[in-house]
């Protein structure tokens, strides 16, 4: 069995500003509130691979894992995937940005993946996990950029 999940904000700024905050990956620990540093490995024009460490858990658990991302700018897609799995069979994570008029922009996550059999939860745990937590993290995303572009 596999999981997948997926959602979307709409945030009150153009596409290119949502586009650059939230493709910068250096800059996500100040954006998302799971995060606590990113370390960049390595990156091309439209590629990063980079070390993400989650601020602990309420156990003081540390979590952390390699990524790889691929943008397309010209379709304001990105692909992304775990290079470190972890506790996964494999992580994919697609984000999708639609102008919404002149000054919005729809902002849209589709996760897939799938736990070891070893993981301490199955797939669907997981779904919940991560379609509770986007909910949070989309709130937090949305209302820092606005208030930035305010």
């Amino acid at each position: 069995m596999a999981g997948s999940t997926d959602n979307f904000v709409i945030i009150d700024a153009p596409l290119d500003v949502v586009w650059k905050i939230t493709n910068d990956v250096r800059g996500w620990p100040n954006l998302f509130t799971e995060y606590a540093s990113v370390e960049v490995l390595g990156e091309t024009a439209n590629s990063v691979r980079f070390r993400l460490t989650m601020v602990p858990d309420d156990d003081g658990t540390v979590w952390s894992w390699v990524s790889e991302r691929v943008t397309d700018p010209d379709q304001h897609t990105v692909s992304a995937h775990r290079v470190e799995t972890g506790p996964f069979e494999y992580m994919c994570i697609g984000w999708d940005y639609t102008a919404e008029g002149e000054s919005a922009t729809r902002m849209r996550w589709r996760q897939r993946f799938s736990a070891r059999p070893e993981a301490p939860f199955d797939d669907e745990a997981m779904t919940k996990r991560i379609n509770d937590n986007t909910v949070i993290q989309m709130a937090a995303i949305k209302e820092k950029i606005e208030r930035a572009t305010a």
